[in-house]
């Protein structure tokens, strides 16, 4: 059963995860979820910061509009979640954007930390697919219907 989230307010969603099984998990869960947003996919924390700010083969924001939510793992190569976090809070324009953070990781240490970086939720992905297609249909309803200041389209 598709159950629609009945908004949508051309919010991007930006997926920062490595592991491809858990991105088409993850793109079978909104679908399923009725979610039509445009979603964007990086494989790590370097291109997540290019990405935001608009560098490298992320230039064109027609192709790559500026996320109005941030869905991200903790554990990834090259740059983590840990560390796009720290980048986001540094940079003024872009710490206001939400971010939740979408693990495996129930470590109390990795929790404290994530929000103590200025994570705004933190997910342990559930097992079981319908679980997992709730989780994220009330988990972006929430956000897409906050309030978001402006963010340049480039930090």
């Amino acid at each position: 059963m598709m159950v629609s989230c009945g908004v949508n307010r051309n919010l991007t969603i930006l997926i920062v995860e490595d592991n491809s099984n858990d991105v088409l998990l993850l793109q079978k869960a909104l679908t399923k979820a009725g979610i039509t947003n445009p979603v964007r996919v990086v494989e790590d924390g370097v291109d997540a910061i290019n990405y935001l700010r608009g560098a490298d083969k992320f230039k064109d924001r027609a192709e790559f509009p500026f996320p109005s939510v941030i869905f991200t793992d903790l554990k990834m190569p090259r740059m983590g979640g840990f560390e796009v976090l720290e980048w986001l809070r540094s940079h003024p324009e872009c710490s206001v954007l939400p971010v939740i953070v979408f693990t495996n990781s129930r470590i109390d240490e990795d929790i404290r930390r994530a929000y103590q970086l200025g994570a705004n939720s933190y997910i342990v992905k559930p097992q079981e697919f319908e679980k997992f297609v709730e989780l994220l249909r009330v988990t972006y309803e929430y956000w897409s219907w906050c309030e978001k200041p402006f963010v340049p389209p480039n930090c």
